[in-house]
């Protein structure tokens, strides 16, 4: 992973946050995506070793330049939207939906050399929220200069979290001052994010590596389910790890990053969880997909539709492939099952042992999410046959 490398820091962290420390406020915004800029350029050649990955920087470039004619209640915002949902999906799913569509046999329109530039799924998502907040007024435009560093921003470019126009300009406009407070505060963070990553999540993986199907079959259910749990582990230390270096270096600019995590693991109920895991992807898929199809103000089957179409989303934005669209599912099932409980607890009155029934819940919700991983974890196939060798022994 870039953050792993030394390049990140020497050649792109550490001369790109001091230069924005010494620059004029009128230049610091075209120093973060003077360095954006460059950093794509590397990592894509060193990623996808031709051209290919590098010329996807036509991409933001072009969304750069076309965002000048966002405006409030205009058509070009609708366009804009329409646009990055081509992007994002003719590179992350032309294979996948047109292998459905000939039932992955003799597929003639399949994309061989097939590849994702760079960050995809995250800038186009930030694209989307420049887009829909200017149409609906909430976000001024900005400069070109302001646009791009946000755009550009390559801390979070990779792995996220998914940053808001609104949130990111102050912090650029008016960077932090405390220099020595905020280097020590983001360094602290970053060696944070890689002890999680090295220490913890790396050394899972020589469990969570055996969840393929030769492995599965004929292990014993203990072990089965060391595996699978070690795999939840192991994407949560991976995954807050990226972001914990994400937070810690845009800190070393005097710029904040929202959190991304917040003790997921100790939710007791679904709902929470979502509340805490991915907290930038959860806000987004609320205010672009949950509210705008109406939320929860219109009855049950309403609210229900919704939240199934939002997992489908989220399923489907971490991969494309069936699994996620199962793993979609099972989390589209476990809000509704907590919904239903909600209201039928609404109804019968106060709760007994209220402690006692906390831990309850708490087992009960890290189970059902470490039992969803086998869906992230393996293709369908093999999570089916998890489940089976589970069941059966």
């Amino acid at each position: 992973m870039i953050f792993n490398t030394f390049f990140y820091y020497f050649l792109f962290l550490f001369p790109s946050a001091i230069l924005f420390r010494i620059l004029p406020g009128n230049l610091r915004a075209w120093s973060c995506a003077f360095f954006g800029f460059l950093f794509f350029l590397y990592f894509s050649w060193q990623l996808q070793g031709s051209w290919w990955g590098p010329a996807c920087l036509v991409i933001l470039v072009w969304e750069g330049l076309f965002r000048r004619y966002y405006k409030p209640n205009s058509v070009v915002c609708l366009i804009g939207v329409g646009v990055s949902l081509l992007v994002l999906g003719g590179f992350k799913y032309w294979n996948f939906f047109t292998d459905c569509m000939y039932l992955y046999q003799n597929n003639p329109v399949r994309w061989e050399e097939w590849f994702l530039p760079l960050g995809i799924s995250f800038f186009t998502f930030e694209f989307i929220h420049y887009a829909v907040d200017r149409y609906n007024g909430k976000v001024e435009k900005g400069t070109a200069g302001e646009y791009f560093a946000f755009i550009f921003f390559f801390p979070t470019m990779v792995a996220g979290p998914i940053k808001r126009f609104q949130d990111f300009l102050p912090c650029l406009r008016n960077p932090s001052n405390t220099w020595p407070l905020d280097w020590n505060r983001g360094i602290t963070r970053i060696l944070t994010g890689l002890v999680k990553k090295f220490a913890v999540a790396d050394l899972l993986t020589s469990l969570s590596d055996h969840l393929n199907s030769q492995d599965i079959v004929g292990a014993p259910r203990w072990v089965l389910l060391l595996w699978l749990f070690s795999f939840g582990l192991k994407i949560y230390f991976d995954f807050s790890a990226y972001s914990d270096i994400a937070i810690g270096s845009g800190r070393l600019f005097g710029i904040k990053i929202p959190e991304n995590f917040n003790w997921p693991y100790f939710a007791t109920n679904i709902t929470e969880f979502w509340k805490r895991w991915h907290i930038s992807l959860y806000r987004w898929l609320v205010d672009y997909i949950f509210i705008p199809l109406g939320g929860s103000r219109f009855g049950y089957w309403h609210t229900v539709r919704n939240l199934v179409v939002v997992m489908i989303v989220s399923g489907l934005w971490h991969g494309a492939g069936i699994n996620f669209l199962l793993w979609g599912l099972w989390h589209a099932g476990l809000l509704v099952l907590h919904r239903n409980w909600v209201i039928l607890k609404s109804r019968s009155g106060s709760q007994k042992y209220p402690k006692l029934w906390a831990i309850f819940s708490w087992f009960m919700t890290f189970c059902a999410v470490n039992l969803g991983w086998a869906f992230f974890a393996m293709d369908a196939s093999t999570a089916i046959l998890f489940f089976k060798t589970l069941i059966t022994g």
